[in-house]
């Protein structure tokens, strides 16, 4: 498919649209940002550069997949991925069936994730956009995320973490009430993977 503006500069950074083995070629450095990303909070993940390429190789062979990068130089310094919901994994797309919310038509979008010191440039806004127009080319009729389910005084919560719920309102996604998935993975601190409860969020185009 093509359509979507592949190199655009904004803000001293350049932000490319990739697809098939463009995504391919740029999994070792997506798996070593997403191991550094999400070790904040509020996922704490204690990545595993085998697991995250293992993840990242069946996301990227999956049909209508699409990779958004931010590169500052030579760094990889944001992603944001987007494939359709009915190529996931079973634990992300069977409480949507059971619910009885269609999966053909929807879009999962699995993780956007910035550097700090490129955040607040409104690049989140520009990730949604080329995901949102990515599935929209592809037929989706919805598009869908998950996000941790965290207790309101989590002693884990870090002082500098700001919540993105407001920004997610304002694009149109809110959080299916009840509706949760299981997704196990090494926290800091652990000794071993663990279930974590995620939280779906949609909007209908």
């Amino acid at each position: 498919m093509t359509g979507l503006p592949r190199d655009t500069r904004h803000l001293d950074v350049v932000i490319n649209t990739l697809t098939g083995s463009e995504i391919t070629a740029s999994l070792d450095r997506l798996a070593r940002l997403r191991i550094e990303v999400f070790r904040e909070y509020p996922y704490l993940y204690d990545g595993d550069i085998g697991y995250e390429l293992r993840y990242l190789r069946e996301f990227a062979t999956a049909p209508e997949s699409v990779l958004v990068t931010v590169s500052d130089g030579e760094k990889l310094v944001g992603a944001a991925t987007a494939s359709p919901m009915w190529a996931q994994k079973p634990e992300i797309r069977g409480p949507l069936e059971q619910r009885g919310i269609d999966t053909v038509n929807l879009f999962y979008f699995g993780g956007n994730i910035l550097l700090p010191g490129y955040r607040g440039r409104g690049i989140g806004h520009i990730f949604l956009d080329r995901q949102e127009e990515w599935a929209l080319r592809c037929g989706a009729q919805s598009a869908c995320f998950v996000t941790p389910i965290r207790p309101v005084n989590d002693p884990d919560r870090s002082p500098a973490y700001r919540p993105h719920h407001a920004f997610w309102n304002k694009r149109g996604y809110a959080p299916i009430s009840g509706l949760k998935c299981v997704i196990s993975w090494k926290a800091l601190g652990e000794q071993e993977e663990s279930a974590k409860q995620m939280q779906y969020w949609m909007r209908e185009f």
